[in-house]
């Protein structure tokens, strides 16, 4: 049986822009583009995930405001239940500690990056809001 993880991920709004962030090539799913998250530890709330996995990822803070419709993919050797949320970005300065490198973007240049095939419906699905 293939694992399946619990995985939360923020859309942070930094000022105008939307932070995404690429994964290393030492990362499963090498060099895709991502929101920034990871999995919920035992007796952790959502909120309380993404929050330190923004933390210790990226050593920034945010304010979690909106949750969005999780997603369920099923990769080669693993699932995923994604669970994105909207955040803002409230201090730190931004150092990559995991991914190989990180844009801010306008909404509508989302489109451009070549996304983890799990957070394409987020990608939509934010578009659409």
């Amino acid at each position: 049986m293939i694992p399946h993880y619990r995985v939360v991920c923020a859309i942070i709004h930094q000022q105008d822009k939307i932070l995404a962030v690429q994964r290393s090539e030492n990362m499963k799913l090498p060099l895709k583009w991502e929101f920034p998250g990871g999995k919920i530890e035992p007796n952790e709330s959502e909120q309380q995930c993404i929050q330190r996995e923004i933390k210790e990822e990226l050593d920034i803070d945010i304010e979690v405001l909106q949750r969005l419709n999780p997603v369920l993919h099923d990769y080669p050797d693993f699932s995923i239940e994604l669970i994105p949320y909207t955040a803002k970005y409230v201090g730190g300065d931004l150092k990559l500690k995991e991914h190989a490198q990180h844009r801010l973007l306008d909404k509508h240049e989302l489109q451009e990056l070549d996304w983890a095939e799990a957070d394409v419906p987020i990608v939509e699905e934010y578009l659409e809001v």
